[in-house]
């Protein structure tokens, strides 16, 4: 299939590793000018000069400044940006019970005031140009919240109704809003989760790894590559139908349709 992304630029936030990684070089192998960002410039100009056609720029996601740099930055190489994706790091874990009122603002300011930003900066422009694509890496935890991530159920899911929102205004210009949620994929942040887990309940990593693969019906966590074949798939000309939608890559992990 032709996903008609040649010579569309995709500016991926937070794409230096993990699932934002993933999703940039699906892009890239689909012919898209794909900017690739992360904290540390080095390692995003490396990952994009792997791909066919890429820049690489430094960006905080938490940092307003650092955000219009980007933005800016991205667009005086490729020109408007046509595809937006949505990526960031998350607030640590922990229960909801003992939540503060500043662990609440700084889910919100990590997990919706830069995604809000980034959406102010271009999707004017592709409502004029009739064609557009923003892509929100989410979470399972919008539909099922997950347990010790209130700060993350919290944050992902006031974006969520954000971007259905948006879906809604922005449609009839050409332009599509979608979320895509992984479920149990072998990334680092995965990883992470893990460990915490298995210091909560006094085993090890590869034991809670075994459990949680257990709990999968395909038996495994997922590889990044699929995730990013999924987004890329999200971001193209043929889903130009498929809009307000978070749609799910986690092996069948989530009890619900």
């Amino acid at each position: 299939m032709d996903l008609q992304l040649q010579g569309r630029a995709a500016f991926v936030a937070a794409s230096t590793g993990g699932l934002g990684r993933a999703v940039a070089e699906a892009l890239g192998r689909e012919g898209a000018n794909v900017i690739v960002t992360g904290r540390r410039r080095e390692l995003a100009e490396q990952i994009a000069a792997d791909l066919p056609s890429a820049i690489g720029l430094e960006l905080d996601v938490t940092s307003e400044r650092s955000r219009a740099a980007a933005i800016e930055q991205a667009q005086q190489r490729f020109g408007p940006l046509d595809v937006l994706v949505l990526n960031g790091p998350g607030p640590k874990p922990g229960p909801a019970a003992t939540m503060t009122g500043d662990g609440a603002r700084s889910a919100f300011d990590q997990l919706v005031t830069p995604h809000q930003h980034f959406v102010s900066a271009v999707v004017g422009g592709m409502r004029a140009r009739g064609w557009g694509r923003i892509l929100a890496v989410g979470s399972s935890g919008i539909v099922s919240p997950l347990p010790n991530l209130a700060g993350s159920n919290l944050g992902r899911a006031a974006l969520a109704n954000y971007l259905k929102t948006l879906a809604a205004e922005v449609a009839s210009d050409g332009v599509t809003v979608n979320l895509l949620l992984p479920g149990r994929i072998a990334t680092d942040r995965v990883a992470t989760l893990d460990e915490a887990k298995a210091r909560r309940d006094g085993t090890t990593r590869d034991d809670i790894a075994r459990a949680s693969q257990a709990s999968i019906p395909t038996g495994r966590y997922g590889d990044p590559d699929e995730f990013g074949a999924a987004a890329a798939f999200l971001c193209s000309g043929p889903a130009s139908y498929i809009t307000g939608t978070a749609m799910r890559c986690d092996g069948g992990l989530v009890n619900t349709l």
